[in-house]
């Protein structure tokens, strides 16, 4: 009997040490910013339409996270500005043709943007101008407008889920 009783103390003891460790599970974000609106994406660089996909993502993203409900600008409790401040292309590997003439055959995109988190009715952002980046590479197919242009969203996709996670887990 006294072994049992040894032993069940032992659990017991065990697990109120590990419940007082300061683990927490789920949520890291404010507890007072429940839900956010994305403001329209500024788009600083010479690519089309990114603006448009950055934005699409970014409510994409926040959505798919869940950890913040997605409303109007009027009713969010926070509210994220974003730019995409640059957008750079560079060759990753050459082929080689038969006049032994290098052509670039894979290609990398990187995108950089900024944000900020402002409270409606507050004068200073929450967070202001965090750097947020996206990278992804494409191949020289038959239509290397297509290809690059699915870079470019792959690339806006990779900087979005920066952006939720910091928003979510900036504090």
């Amino acid at each position: 009997m006294t072994k049992k009783l040894f032993r069940l103390f032992t659990l017991f003891l065990l697990l109120s040490l590990l419940s007082g460790c300061g683990y927490r599970i789920g949520y890291l974000g404010h507890p007072q910013l429940k839900s956010v609106a994305v403001a329209p994406v500024v788009n600083d660089t010479l690519a089309y339409n990114v603006a448009a996909q950055m934005r699409g993502l970014l409510t994409e993203c926040f959505q798919t996270d869940g950890t913040m409900k997605l409303e109007s600008v009027k009713k969010a409790d926070c509210i994220v500005y974003a730019r995409v401040t640059s957008i750079s292309f560079s060759e990753i590997s050459w082929s080689s043709t038969k006049d032994n003439t290098n052509i670039p055959n894979q290609w990398r995109v990187s995108l950089d943007a900024e944000f900020s988190v402002v409270l409606p009715g507050r004068a200073e952002p929450l967070l202001k101008n965090v750097k947020a980046s996206g990278n992804a590479e494409f191949m020289s197919g038959p239509d290397i407008e297509i290809s690059r242009n699915y870079a470019i969203r792959q690339a806006c996709f990779v900087a979005a889920k920066d952006i939720v996670s910091k928003v979510t887990e900036a504090w």
